[in-house]
């Protein structure tokens, strides 16, 4: 099938042209005449498949010119990095369209973002958290929704946002196009489908769980961190295949210290990108590493869900993920747009389980390479690594009792009794004589006299 098969009018069917897109990916052909139909929708797509424009291609060709103010359409997102890509994705397909479209998120200035949105919006994409700033201050209307999609719900509900998404739908018109996407269909999300969804078609791709079938997966086992480490700059080193390559930890810690050890060996081709980062950079390292400018950036989950990245060579995950999910997401960043990729995974003692966990929801094993000799074991261990021994106090405490005190009976002179002044004490004591006093009544009698 071709683009042009599909309902599609003259202005996105040139901007798919300029973009040189010629064929719908599975997803995009099955949901289009999902979303077209004005069903709420679940789909179910591994990531790098084309599911922004899944959902673009049929809301766009469906949305009227307006000149009301307040958005139409809403797109949720976990993360910055995301909301400013769906909006770059707009971008490409509205070239021949009037259509206002918006981005915004937590970490920006809130007044800018307010009077952008102020001036008239058609497309809002937007995380949670900001969106809910926005309508409380009243800088937004939500009642003129027309379809809600929720991308990449599962990172969002593992996240936390799950009350924020409840307020959010709770704001929207009760009637309108609900619609959801996904790689994973979790307990999580079968709650929210159930509570808010009504007759959801499901568009599925692929087999739920299933990695593309192009990215090769292998595994190591260095005992610890620091030879994680010396293997790690044995393959970037040896490795000439490794053209662009994303390395994934799981903490920001360990991100900070992984690039501060080993950005000096590759200078000015490394990256590295958490949510401590400051919006700036964050942006900066993502560009450069899309760019080719540079050819190693180090990411936590951050970079796991929905960013696309073409052409990434190898995706390292330097720590094995507990969520089996986490670990297809990564995956996923390498192996696109049907090129090869390769997946590798460093695994320890302690994170046998969790590859077993992976192995077991992909159906499939990880083939597990020897360690090369050229990479050192080492025998120290991180401060995370060392096992936490509890200390046993063997002193015997002394058996504590009340204070008892010392006490003696205070002296008669010394005890405090309320007997009011001097003459209420001693009412006999007469009061001093005032010889000054007493002279001036005297002469004041006699002068009357």
């Amino acid at each position: 099938m071709n683009f042009e098969d599909l309902n599609l009018n003259k202005a996105l069917l040139n901007a798919l042209s300029d973009l040189e897109y010629i064929h719908p990916t599975p997803i995009q052909e099955k949901a289009f005449p999902v979303i077209m139909s004005g069903c709420d929708m679940i789909g179910l797509a591994q990531t790098g498949t084309g599911k922004t424009f899944a959902y673009l291609l049929p809301l766009l060709r469906q949305l009227k010119y307006s000149e009301q103010k307040h958005p139409r359409l809403l797109i949720l997102v976990p993360t910055r990095e995301l909301v400013m890509q769906v909006v770059g994705e707009i971008e490409k397909l509205t070239k021949y369209i009037t259509v206002r479209y918006s981005g915004i998120y937590g970490g920006s200035n809130t007044n800018t973002q307010k009077a952008e949105v102020f001036k008239g919006v058609d497309v809002l994409v937007a995380t949670p958290g900001r969106l809910i700033d926005l309508a409380s201050i009243g800088a937004l209307r939500l009642k003129s929704i027309q379809s809600l999609v929720i991308d990449e719900v599962d990172e969002m509900l593992e996240t936390g946002f799950r009350a924020q998404l409840t307020t959010i739908l709770d704001m929207l018109p009760p009637k309108h196009q609900n619609i959801l996407f996904s790689a994973t269909l979790t307990e999580e999300v079968e709650k929210l489908i159930s509570t808010f969804f009504v007759n959801p078609q499901k568009v599925e791709v692929a087999a739920h769980g299933t990695p593309l079938t192009q990215i090769k997966q292998l595994g190591y086992t260095p005992p610890n961190y620091f030879t994680k480490v010396n293997l790690l700059l044995h393959l970037l080193e040896t490795d000439e295949s490794m053209n662009k390559v994303l390395v994934f930890v799981s903490k920001i810690k360990l991100a900070d210290r992984l690039f501060a050890q080993i950005a000096s060996k590759f200078p000015e081709q490394m990256g590295l990108i958490h949510s401590a980062k400051s919006q700036n950079k964050r942006f900066e390292a993502l560009n450069l590493f899309k760019e080719g400018k540079t050819r190693i950036l180090i990411a936590t989950d951050i970079a796991a869900r929905g960013l696309d990245i073409a052409d990434v060579s190898h995706v390292i995950n330097f720590d094995t993920p507990e969520i089996p999910g986490d670990y297809i997401h990564r995956i996923g960043r390498t192996g696109r747009a049907d090129k090869d990729g390769t997946a590798i995974t460093f695994i320890n003692e302690v994170e046998e389980e969790y590859i077993e966990a992976i192995e077991a929801m992909m159906k499939m094993s990880i083939h597990i390479e020897a360690l090369p000799n050229e990479v050192e074991i080492s025998s120290v261990f991180a401060e995370e690594e060392l096992p936490v021994v509890k200390s046993k106090n063997y002193l015997k405490l002394r058996k504590q009792t009340a204070p008892k005190g010392s006490f003696h009976e205070k002296k008669a002179k010394n005890k405090k009794q309320q007997l009011g002044g001097p003459r209420r004490r001693n009412p006999l004591k007469t009061k001093p004589r005032n010889r000054a006093v007493e002279r001036k009544r005297a002469k004041k009698r006699g002068g009357m006299s």
